[in-house]
């Protein structure tokens, strides 16, 4: 008979043995072989707010322009990577969709999800609601369902994924982990939280290169250029080239505050949107040199970014107000034999 008091214990052990099992236990690696998929599929990175959504939009519809078929895919859990594309009105996600579909006893079909404008198909993955999970989850939620749509067997020239540039997350970091993309674009800006969070992104693929993967970086997309250079320097030091510099002009603003598309041949930035196709076509993927915290500071300006701050101890005395007293140590110290 077991003692009264190791009625829990025994339970709570094995439990802790399960989860040490399965903590051992390593993730897929990553395919080693060489890139053959004929569609590009290609992953977009970047700070919250920093025009990621912007620039994909009126690059996928200047690719279509161009003849190209593309799919763009919108996963930040915002699920506001298609409101441009589509005047403003929102596109269901594939979360939230295939959860009704599920609820109700249907199939989720392509039509529930996926909708199409001047030869640009594109849909939002979704996410979580606020305080109710996590986004990178999400992400891979959404990924399972593409998949059973058949996602591998469709026929686009270029599949775009936007990307929250928070990859220290598992599920935003998957296209460079698992080699689900080719190449990845970071989009940035002369300042220092947009190229911090550029550097990170290079820095998740220099480190899944070192463990054989294939993703490169393709290069960088400048928004809202004021040309101060900054990131104009973190790209030559990163050992990436720049794709396009899209100048902070009010025009460009004032039109995508009231969703309007200007990566029309006709426009007058067509030809800024058209020689970024190019570019983001042919940039091949390059291992990049991620820079460290005090390189990346060394672009900006002293003043602008607190550099002359030093680092001043805490003492005890400041903790908790009063001064420490000093106890004698019970340690024993031997003498050498």
């Amino acid at each position: 008979m077991t003692p009264p008091g190791d009625t829990v214990s025994i339970p709570v052990e094995k439990l802790k043995r399960s989860l040490r099992a399965e903590a051992a236990i390593a993730p897929p690696s990553v395919t080693p072989t060489p890139v053959t998929k004929e569609t590009q599929i290609i992953a977009i990175y970047g700070k919250g707010g920093i025009g990621k959504s912007f620039t994909l939009a009126n690059l996928s519809y200047m690719m279509a322009q161009q003849g190209k078929k593309i799919l763009l895919i919108g996963c930040d859990p915002k699920s506001d990577t298609t409101s441009l594309l589509f005047g403003g009105r929102a596109c269901p996600t594939i979360i939230e969709t295939s959860s009704k579909k599920k609820l109700a006893g249907e199939p989720l079909e392509i039509g529930d999800v996926c909708f199409k404008r001047d030869g640009v198909y594109a849909m939002e993955l979704g996410g979580p609601e606020v305080g109710r999970g996590c986004g990178g989850r999400g992400i891979i939620h959404g990924f399972e369902t593409l998949e059973k749509l058949g996602f591998h067997d469709w026929g686009f020239d270029y599949v775009l994924l936007d990307f929250l540039g928070d990859v220290v997350c598992g599920g935003f970091g998957l296209p460079i982990a698992r080699d689900m993309c080719q190449k990845v674009i970071v989009v940035g800006s002369n300042d220092l939280q947009s190229l911090y969070v550029a550097n990170n992104v290079c820095s998740a693929v220099e480190y899944f290169r070192k463990l054989g993967g294939n993703v490169g970086v393709a290069g960088l997309v400048i928004n809202k250029d004021d040309h101060t250079g900054e990131a104009q320097a973190f790209a030559a030091a990163a050992g990436i080239p720049v794709l396009a510099a899209i100048p902070a002009h009010e025009d460009i603003r004032r039109k995508s505050a009231n969703y309007e598309i200007i990566g029309t041949p006709e426009s007058e930035w067509g030809a800024l949107f058209a020689e970024l196709a190019g570019n983001v076509a042919a940039a091949p993927p390059v291992r990049p040199k991620p820079l460290t915290q005090d390189e990346l500071l060394g672009l900006f300006k002293g003043e602008a970014v607190g550099r002359g701050v030093t680092l001043q101890p805490a003492t005890f005395e400041d903790m908790c107000g009063r001064s420490q007293i000093q106890k004698p140590s019970l340690e024993v110290v031997y003498d050498a034999v």
